[in-house]
């Protein structure tokens, strides 16, 4: 039992990696191949880094890595060893992959077709890897963080750092170039929220357990997010405790762990949360039984 437990978990393993990989090629492949030659540039930290690039003629990948040290000790502080793992490597991938792509030929010269192709690619590629745990960018990490601690989405907190960001490409590099990275901003974006579901989007959890205490301190401790406590029946269990929770898309993947460790008879359900009236309880003041 033990053998096959293990076995699961080094496949589980592979094919995460294996997914992201496919992720980190493609993206590497819509920066160096359709976008950067046609001074397009993407959003976030790679965007600033692709700007630095620019002026300083100092390769890519170096600034991708520098920049992004912060950012990747901030993520490991805030949402574990795993994330801080999974993030460095496709980090390191992703440095590799974007200077031997640097060599690859430009497959369009025409600008509104580097931005659409280049843009889908990036969309999926970033959807693989942030579906299977980690992030390519520094600013996706913040916005999480910021996230938990305000009323402001992800989303929207990485539309406001790359408003400032396109602004800066548009003096440097042309208004319309401003305005065509807008435009791959936006496909890649709708790609994302396909592959992985979306940044933003929200998950409720329903957990019914014999270790709710448990279960909910490590959900706090680990995710910072406070836990309702809702008294339930089984009609052959009888009663219960019914945990009740909502975690960022990007949380998920924890969260299944922490169920799984503190209690392998759990029985979870996730659904879609489509919106979010009020204030969610993000802070970490005080551990309550309820939000």
């Amino acid at each position: 039992m033990f053998k096959h437990k293990e076995y699961n978990s080094c496949v589980v393993v592979i094919l995460t990696y294996m997914f992201m990989t496919i992720g980190i090629l493609l993206a590497a492949i819509a920066l160096e191949v359709f976008l950067i030659p046609n001074k397009i540039i993407d959003g976030g930290i790679t965007g600033v880094s692709i700007i630095l690039s620019f002026l300083t003629n100092i390769n890519l990948s170096i600034f991708i890595i520098i920049l992004n040290v912060p950012f990747l000790l901030l993520g490991f502080r805030h949402l574990g060893k795993n994330f801080l793992i999974q993030s460095t490597v496709a980090m390191a991938l992703f440095s590799v992959l974007l200077e031997i792509f640097k060599q690859v030929d430009v497959v369009t010269n025409d600008v509104l077709l580097a931005t659409v192709f280049g843009g889908i690619l990036l969309g999926i590629g970033v959807g693989f890897v942030i579906r299977y745990g980690a992030c390519l960018d520094g600013v996706e990490t913040v916005a999480i963080l910021i996230n938990k601690k305000t009323s402001f989405s992800v989303g929207q907190v990485i539309l406001l750092v790359n408003l400032v960001i396109y602004m800066v490409a548009g003096i440097l590099f042309g208004w319309d170039r401003a305005l065509y990275s807008i435009m791959t901003y936006f496909i890649t974006y709708k790609l994302i929220d396909m592959v992985s579901e979306g940044l933003e989007q929200a998950k409720a959890a329903l957990i019914i357990t014999n270790n709710s205490e448990e279960i909910a301190r490590s959900i706090y401790k680990k995710l910072g997010r406070t836990v309702t406590f809702i008294e339930g029946e089984g009609l052959i269990s009888g009663k219960k405790v019914v945990l009740y929770v909502v975690v960022t898309r990007i949380e998920l993947r924890e969260l299944k762990k922490i169920v799984e460790a503190d209690d392998v008879s759990a029985f979870m359900t996730i659904t879609d949360v489509s919106e979010i009236v009020g204030q969610h309880i993000k802070s970490k003041e005080k551990l309550n039984t309820s939000e």
